[in-house]
């Protein structure tokens, strides 16, 4: 997201909070009423909406039907400390990744060392068809020496939107265009030791635009249906983790009373 988007997702997260919008179950104002309100464009809108849906900060019936979301029973603690941070040095550092000793202090305990991996901002999509199948690649990764399926994606480039870097990806990876591209959640796969903030997106329609321009990248290209991913995660045969959270979203996602998948 960029600076005026996180703005727009920062003031709604708080207006839910704050009980600006009423209680479980009320709906929010609509689309136009909040790109009017806010100054944002209904594609940067929808991103928004589609993050707060994800972390469980808004609930949406149907396609566009945002409202507020019923009550979490489970509290987050209060009284405890995060760690100070006193310092980081650089051990290894090149274009694709950052090798880090961090002077951290856990709360009442003493100050040590602890590695950090900075690995580049991801984003990960996945686009759906109008038959219930996802776009995919089989491809050969050497570092666990297995084929599998994965989703087309890919490194942000600096000054890039995550979106625009989906997008990109996709088209690169696969020659298929999304029709539409809805961000779905962040995250961040090692948090014990490794820095590598991912996006998931996830896109309905495609129309071919040609071949694969990324060959390192590209794969066998598929229309995997949908049905079949339980069974290819049971084999093993899905590989990564942004792989694994957009397919596991989306399948729960059509399984929850009322919701969708990020459409």
């Amino acid at each position: 997201m960029g600076p005026k988007t996180t703005k727009v997702y920062e003031t709604l997260r708080q207006r839910l909070a704050d009980g600006v919008y009423g209680g479980p179950g009320d709906k929010i104002p609509s689309e136009r009423t909040l790109t009017e309100e806010l100054g944002i464009g209904r594609t940067a809108l929808r991103q928004v909406l589609a993050r707060l849906v994800a972390e469980g900060a808004l609930g949406v019936r149907g396609r566009s039907s945002y409202r507020v979301p019923g009550a979490v029973s489970v509290k987050a603690p209060d009284g405890l400390e995060p760690w100070r941070i006193h310092g980081e040095r650089d051990l290894y550092n090149n274009q694709w990744v950052k090798l880090q000793l961090w002077d951290v202090e856990p709360p009442g305990m003493k100050r040590f060392e602890h590695h950090v991996v900075r690995l580049h901002h991801v984003a990960v999509t996945a686009v759906l068809d109008d038959q219930d199948r996802v776009l995919m690649m089989w491809r050969y990764r050497f570092v666990p020496q297995q084929f599998g399926w994965e989703l087309p994606g890919g490194i942000v480039d600096p000054g890039e939107e995550p979106a625009d870097t989906a997008l990109r990806e996709v088209v690169e990876e696969t020659g298929w265009r999304p029709k539409t591209l809805d961000h779905v959640v962040s995250y961040q796969p090692m948090v014990g030791m490794v820095d590598s903030p991912h996006e998931v997106f996830v896109g309905h329609g495609a129309e071919k635009v040609g071949e694969p321009t990324d060959l390192e990248e590209a794969g066998h290209i598929e229309w995997v249906p949908l049905a079949d991913i339980p069974g290819l995660m049971a084999r093993g045969e899905l590989m990564g983790s942004g792989t694994l959270v957009a397919l596991l979203h989306i399948l729960a996602s059509r399984r929850a009373p009322g919701v969708t998948a990020a459409r």
